[in-house]
């Protein structure tokens, strides 16, 4: 999808630089896209000059820095350096985890000399816990799979059999050990002896600690997904809802088509949960629906632009990342409508989870066929900035499958 002249028309200043740190995969790609068609000059901070991102033809400039294993001092000069480089203070957008936590928690060594859209670092650290995010729900009254950390065996054993196999484990701080040689983000685990394993490949020699959830059953279009930027009041500037209609890994990961959706249950309790936390900037958030109780259950908030957001691409073309734009730079926001029915495809991902799909007999070639109707924007094929697609190959030798969701 390239620029509307709608969008041309309510960005009217587009002088300010963009800089986003990039991940490895789409998101940080789609912002590159969304802005840069729109003639705001951006620039990419990638952790590899291969990164299939690092070779949009929307970028001005590209730079590589790897957030992960640099130390924070180094990473935040680093940061005032490429500004300084860049000669006018830039809108800075974090795409990962690790990128969106290290902004957070530096914002106030990076404010002098970037424009920033990022929840307070209580806030992130809040929502990176997947145990404090349970107990904040509970006492909010927001639905959530009940969630809980534990640190022995005899614990999670505890766990599971008071809330039955199968269950969902995933590492309180991010990826973990899922078998000898991978690890994860998020697994499903079915019986006792899968879930000591795991636990013994966390282990090394003392208590991991693991985050484990009840499984709610149903298929991957009873996961919901709001999008959305707040303001400085907790105002929602932007919103949509949709679902999930594949995701990858399969039945566990990121969308890998997904279709918009109004649904007024999740956006009332986003904006109540947001309300009481009193959050700012762009959100990504994952609700499954419950049937055992008619409720959506809270899964997981990311306090940054999720790699999904342009699946919510309005009408007028607007999306999470220009409201940010728009906000920094202290422009109107116009008023926009998100098309039910809008489907968003990554496409090697999807055609991995079909392809699975197909093997369980899930999913018939002809309704593959049909799940693709409507499809209006691919994460990764756009016919104005083809040498993205070009260096897919590259990412996909050096990483088979990206863990869990991003």
């Amino acid at each position: 999808m390239n620029g509307t002249p709608a969008a041309q028309m309510y960005i009217k200043d587009k002088s300010v630089p963009v800089v986003v740190l990039v991940s490895s995969q789409h998101g940080g790609l789609g912002i590159i896209r969304s802005l840069g068609r729109e003639g705001i000059p951006i620039y990419g901070v990638h952790q590899s000059k291969w990164e299939p991102a690092a070779h949009s033809r929307f970028l001005q400039r590209v730079f590589v820095w790897d957030f992960s294993s640099a130390a924070a001092d180094n990473s935040v000069k680093f940061l005032l350096e490429l500004a300084q480089t860049i000669g006018k203070r830039p809108v800075l957008i974090p795409t990962s985890d690790v990128t969106a936590g290290f902004v957070a928690g530096n914002a106030g060594r990076l404010a002098d000399q970037y424009l920033l859209a990022t929840p307070s670092a209580e806030v992130v650290h809040q929502f990176s816990c997947k145990k404090r995010t349970h107990d904040l729900c509970r006492k909010l009254g927001v639905p959530t799979a009940v969630t809980a950390l534990v640190q022995s065996k005899d614990e999670a054993l505890d766990f599971a059999r008071t809330w039955n196999f199968p269950i969902i484990v995933k590492g309180p701080d991010g990826a973990f050990r899922l078998r000898k040689n991978g690890t994860g983000r998020v697994a499903i685990v079915r019986g006792e002896e899968e879930l000591l394993n795991i636990f013994d490949l966390n282990s090394n020699g003392r208590d991991p600690g693991l985050i484990l959830q009840e499984y709610i059953a149903g298929g991957d279009a009873t996961v919901w997904m709001f999008n959305g930027y707040f303001n400085e009041e907790s105002e929602c500037l932007f919103g949509a809802t949709g679902r999930k209609l594949r995701q990858f890994p399969a039945h566990r990961g990121s969308t890998s088509l997904g279709i918009c959706e109004k649904n007024e249950a999740v956006e009332a309790q986003t904006a109540r949960l947001m309300e009481a936390v009193r959050y700012r900037g762009p959100l990504d958030m994952g609700y499954r629906f419950d049937a055992r109780g008619g409720q959506y259950k809270l899964l997981d908030v990311n306090p940054r632009i999720g790699s999904t957001f342009r699946l919510f691409a309005a009408e007028n073309g607007l999306d999470v990342s220009r409201v940010l734009y728009l906000h920094l730079t202290q422009q109107t926001i116009p008023r926009s409508r998100v098309r039910e029915g809008r489907k968003w495809i990554v496409e090697n991902n999807d055609l991995v989870s079909s392809l699975r799909g197909m093997r369980e007999g899930e999913l018939t070639p002809c309704g593959w066929l049909r799940s693709l109707r409507g499809v209006q924007e691919r994460a990764w094929l756009a016919w104005d900035d083809l040498a993205p697609l070009a260096m897919l190959p590259l990412l996909l030798r050096r990483k088979q499958f990206p863990n869990g969701r991003t």
